[in-house]
C-alpha cells in the first residue's frame, strides 16, 4: 500500500535532518576523530544523501503526474462545457479586478 503525501514528506524531512546532523558530525569532530570513524560517518551521511534524492525524484515525479492529471480532468471539463468554463473565467476575472481596483 502506498504511503500517503504526509507520510512521505515526513519520512523526508527525517532523512534531511538525519543528513544534516551527520554532515554537522562530520565537520565537527574530523579532527577530534580517527579517521576509520570519520569515514563511517561519511558513508552514512552519502547514504542518507542518496536516499533523499531517490525520495525527492519520486516525490516531484509524482507531483508532475498529479499536475497533468488535474490539466487533463481542467480541460476535459473545458470541453465538455464551455459556457460554465467562460462565465468562471468572467467571474474570477471580475474578483480580481474588483480586488486591484480597491487599491
Amino acid at each position: 500500500m502506498p504511503q500517503s503525501n504526509a507520510n512521505q514528506t515526513d519520512l523526508l524531512k527525517q532523512q534531511l535532518e538525519s543528513l544534516a546532523n551527520s554532515l554537522e558530525e562530520v565537520l565537527s569532530s574530523s579532527s577530534d576523530k580517527p579517521e576509520e570513524e570519520v569515514n563511517k560517518i561519511k558513508e552514512k551521511a552519502e547514504k542518507i544523501l542518496k536516499d533523499s534524492r531517490k525520495k525527492m525524484e519520486q516525490a516531484s515525479d509524482k507531483i508532475v503526474e498529479h499536475t497533468k492529471d488535474m490539466a487533463d480532468c481542467a480541460d476535459k471539463f473545458v470541453h465538455e462545457k464551455p459556457w460554465h468554463s467562460v462565465l468562471a473565467g468572467t467571474a474570477i476575472g471580475f474578483v480580481i479586478g474588483m480586488i486591484l481596483t480597491r487599491r
